[in-house]
């Protein structure tokens, strides 16, 4: 009896550490999920982010505007700054500043309240806007390490509003995040720990259409 429970112990030891060991090697990429783009769509849609990733994601829009794949850009932001200053003329500064007065013209913003703190949310608030502008056809830009859940969410959202708009997600390399070795770097490692605990969540409990 004891040689078979010492059998057992081991066994479960062995499958616990190839589980360990396939969860360093691949769990990054469990967060990341990309579509193959199409030749053209009508916006590239930048989600909102800390200032380090929305930046990136924002300069990866650009490129996707320079190469001619989305006619307009989409940029999420809230509309005021924690001191209560307009988000947008600053941002149109910035943009003129770094991609030129014409790629900043081709920028539209999208502006959320601060009830909008969480992924479902934004993807309602900017709906609207893409309907407004009457698009059928975007991609929605993130973080890689954000593109499996915001996939799923904007999927359902935007779906769910209006069947008719075509979709696909594009990520980009964020500072805050890195798929291969995600455990050996504190913010890596934090950052992988709480958007997996998010994805699991919405792979659970799923999507709701009152949006709690």
């Amino acid at each position: 009896m004891k040689s078979r429970a010492k059998r057992k112990a081991l066994w479960c030891l062995f499958i616990l550490a190839v589980l360990m060991f396939c969860l360093l090697h691949w769990g990054g990429e469990l967060l990341v999920s990309v579509d193959s783009l199409p030749a053209h769509v009508d916006a590239a849609v930048v989600l909102q982010g800390s200032s380090i990733g929305e930046r990136v994601r924002l300069a990866g829009a650009m490129r996707l505007l320079q190469q001619g794949i989305p006619n307009r850009v989409l940029l999420s932001v809230p509309r005021e700054s924690y001191w209560g200053a307009s988000i947008p003329p600053m941002a149109r500064s910035y943009l003129e500043k770094n991609y030129g007065v014409d790629a900043a013209g081709k920028v539209d913003f999208c502006e959320t309240g601060a009830d909008v703190n969480s992924t479902e949310e934004e993807a309602r608030a900017l709906d609207v806007c893409v309907r407004q502008h009457g698009w059928q056809s975007i991609v929605v830009v993130t973080s890689d390490y954000h593109t499996r859940r915001a996939g799923m969410i904007w999927r359902k959202t935007v779906k769910h509003l209006d069947p008719s708009i075509h979709l696909w997600v594009h990520g980009v390399d964020d500072p805050e995040f890195q798929s291969r070795g995600w455990w050996r770097k504190r913010l890596y490692a934090k950052t992988w720990l709480l958007e997996f605990t998010k994805l699991i969540w919405t792979e659970l409990f799923g999507w709701t259409e009152n949006g709690k």
